[in-house]
């Protein structure tokens, strides 16, 4: 359609029928998929599991919140039915607002999910009046004031702005407006409560705790961010109504409990009556999920131990957030079943049986082409070699048995690596590390049992107390009892029959070895007044030798059997995932992707896409070969390219002239023409904006040597 007119005029394009195609969660899966033959199932097996993982995650967090949510409850009933009582203290506590200091950590993204539980527990048990604030929207007092009382009355809150009331001047139209104060509040919360009683029955005293007058709830998020200055100002206003209105706040904080301190003086404090809630750590809650979630073998995706210290890093050294940690077990679940055609096999054991019976020729050449089971064959016979690698249905038999094997792996790995943990976390220094995930990655990297701070460890175990080593055994068996395995079963009767044996020591009286002192004693009753050195080293070592051959006490051989049995059990199933054929099914190796999505630095994509647009763009006009500029791209990637040719001191009017050279080649101006390489006032501007934008990002700076010059800050080729 052809807009050109002698007049100007707003033209105006109805747009088209035909309604845009929405791509559903399975097309985006399979755009790009490698290996398209079986990807729907590999979306289905991938969206089971992130279901999975995620209603597991919130069951556990539920349950590890429960109890410090249940304090809250308590704290809310107490609170309220206080107001009831006539003694002196009673009455000068409840012309206090009752105030929670729930301290959560700095784990910040994980506190939306307490705080919602919160409020649908105090809405399903306490009172229908719960408000939840943040600071980005409370930034004046009447802000505040609005959207407590907004979410509370569930209605439109008008202020003394004209501004805003010009704003919200249509949706009051659909709704009736009130004005914005606290006697406001408290009308609203007496027809409510008047509604709610029963009428014809008159009630002795107007008690507080009465289901019909439920408290009013006030939640403060993130504490920290509010403004002081609003904050003790709200509070001096609800002190004043608090006879009118049972208000109680929560206050949720991040830091400390001082924080309190610090933002409200005392005589704001004073009105409120505070009592504190600590919150589980967020290293515990981590090491919770990570025991309970991805520690188990009925959750066949897996993560290697690069991809596991990525997650934990950024764990550990940003954000502290739980809710991150899974979301990066989530992100390298989509890209393992995204990029790794065999993943189908990434489910529980029936159903992978089935699979590898339903396996293509192509999925089957893939697995010959996997390292695991490049170094199985090598170890076979020459025949089953030649079979193995000819022999479609026959390979499907031998993936079968491998994927069992597999499967018994796992199955027998999590209660020994436990047992393992529970032995050593409670050592000096910690050898093998505090949490159950530090021993989960030292296993996952190679032989744990070749560890020098492996061999610590049980040294340190033969100098335990005899208490000491049977209690930790005893929860060793606790841990094997419910294991439904063969071999977990044999290794429970094997530690329950050395437990047996350690409790029968206290009944059975130990017998004294005989002629040890005598052989002590012995060289030296033969030792002679004058002796020379030759002698004397003899009569030494003779000693020693009689030390050695001393004969072990009941407990010692007992406890040397105990911990040569746990040693052959940690032998016999601790070995890396590596060493076991086809772990690449189930295991997801790529911490470089990981990395770079979750931690991805911004410097480093900065510089990228200035340096190769087309990384990001994907125009083809974009392309480069040998790394030189193209004259098609943006502005500021032509000055960056140019600028990374200069020195420390860069020439403006220099820089100019090339930029205007690759932009009048990329618009075809004749090189011999007249007006070629005059600066015309369109690109000057242009370059001046891509200069500002270069300094902007820091990659350059004015300097006071040379007026017409500007300084590099970056040095490198990228």
């Amino acid at each position: 359609m052809s807009t050109s007119s002698v007049s100007k005029g707003c033209f105006v394009f109805k747009p088209s029928a035909k309604k845009k195609k929405t791509l559903s969660l399975e097309d985006h899966f399979t755009q790009g998929c490698e290996s398209a033959e079986n990807s729907e199932k590999r979306f289905k097996l991938c969206q089971d599991l992130w279901d999975k993982l995620k209603s597991d995650t919130e069951v556990l967090q539920d349950d590890l919140n429960r109890k410090i949510l249940d304090s809250l409850l308590d704290f809310t009933r107490k609170c309220s039915s206080t107001r009831q009582l006539s003694d002196w203290a009673s009455q000068m506590r409840a012309s206090e607002i009752p105030t929670a200091a729930l301290v959560l950590g700095v784990n910040v993204p994980d506190h939306d999910m307490t705080f919602q539980s919160l409020s649908e527990l105090l809405q399903q048990s306490v009172t229908p009046h719960v408000a939840s604030v943040q600071a980005k929207e409370c930034g004046a007092l009447k802000h505040l004031m609005k959207r407590v009382l907004e979410r509370l009355m569930d209605t439109v809150v008008t202020v003394d702005d004209e501004e805003e009331e010009e704003a919200e001047q249509t949706s009051a139209q659909l709704h009736k407006s009130v004005h914005c104060s606290l006697s406001t509040l408290c009308d609203w919360y007496n027809s409510k409560t008047k509604k709610s009683s029963t009428p014809g029955k008159k009630r002795s005293s107007p008690s507080r705790d009465d289901p019909q007058q439920p408290p009013v709830v006030i939640i403060f998020k993130d504490l920290e961010a509010f403004n002081p200055k609003v904050l003790q100002d709200f509070i001096l206003i609800c002190s004043r109504y608090i006879e009118r209105l049972p208000l109680m706040f929560i206050f949720g904080i991040a830091t400390s409990p001082s924080t309190i301190q610090h933002m409200l003086p005392h005589s704001v404090s004073s009105l409120l009556c505070i009592e504190l809630f600590q919150s589980l750590s967020c290293t515990q809650h981590l090491a919770t999920v990570i025991d309970q979630v991805i520690l188990t073998h009925h959750f066949p995706f897996k993560l290697n131990a690069k991809v596991m210290q990525v997650l934990i890093s950024i764990f550990l050294y940003h954000d502290f957030s739980v809710r991150n940690f899974i979301k990066g077990v989530q992100l390298a679940l989509l890209e393992h079943f995204h990029s790794q055609p065999l993943s189908v096999l990434c489910c529980k054991k029936k159903d992978a049986l089935l699979n590898v019976m339903q396996l293509s020729h192509s999925d089957l050449e893939r697995i010959r082409n996997l390292p695991s089971f490049k170094r199985y064959v090598e170890k076979q016979e020459p025949q089953e070699q030649v079979n193995l690698s000819k022999d479609d249905s026959h390979l499907k038999e031998v993936c079968q048995k491998l994927i069992k094997g597999l499967h018994k792996y796992h199955k027998n790995y999590y209660p020994v690596l436990r047992c393992l943990h529970t032995l050593t976390s409670s050592l000096p220094r910690y050898p093998l590390g505090k949490q159950v995930r530090e021993l989960h990655i030292t296993c996952l990297e190679k032989n744990v049992w070749e560890n020098e701070d492996y061999q610590t460890a049980m040294k340190l175990l033969k100098m335990l107390a005899k208490d000491e080593l049977v209690a930790l055994l005893q929860r060793c068996v606790e841990i094997l009892q419910p294991v439904k395995s063969k071999k977990m079963t044999n290794a429970f009767l094997q530690l329950t029959d050395l437990l047996t044996k350690f409790k029968q020591l206290d009944t059975v009286a130990a017998e004294p070895p005989p002629c040890v002192e005598e052989a002590i004693t012995s060289p030296v009753r033969n030792l002679q007044k004058k002796t020379d050195l030759f002698q004397l080293q003899k009569t030494l070592l003779e000693m020693n030798e009689s030390r050695r051959a001393k004969k072990l006490s009941p407990f010692e051989v007992l406890r040397n059997e105990a911990l040569e049995f746990l040693d052959n059990l940690v032998k016999s199933h601790l070995s890396p995932p590596e060493s076991h054929t086809l772990s690449e099914v189930c295991y997801y190796s790529s911490s470089a992707t990981v990395r770079r999505h979750l931690n991805a630095t911004p410097r480093t994509s900065i510089q990228a896409a200035l340096n190769s647009p087309y990384y990001y763009l994907q125009n083809e006009r974009l392309k480069t070969v040998d790394g030189s500029v193209s004259n098609s791209a943006p502005d500021i990637c032509i000055a960056y390219k140019l600028h990374l040719e200069c020195g420390r001191l860069i020439n403006l009017y220099d820089w100019l002239e090339a930029y205007a050279t690759v932009v009048s080649a990329a618009e075809g101006n004749d090189p011999d023409s007249d007006n070629y390489g005059k600066v015309e006032e369109v690109k000057h501007a242009r370059f001046i904006r891509a200069v500002s934008e270069l300094e902007f990002l820091g990659f350059i700076k004015s300097t006071k040597q040379k007026t017409d010059h500007v300084a590099r800050l970056t040095w490198g080729g990228c």
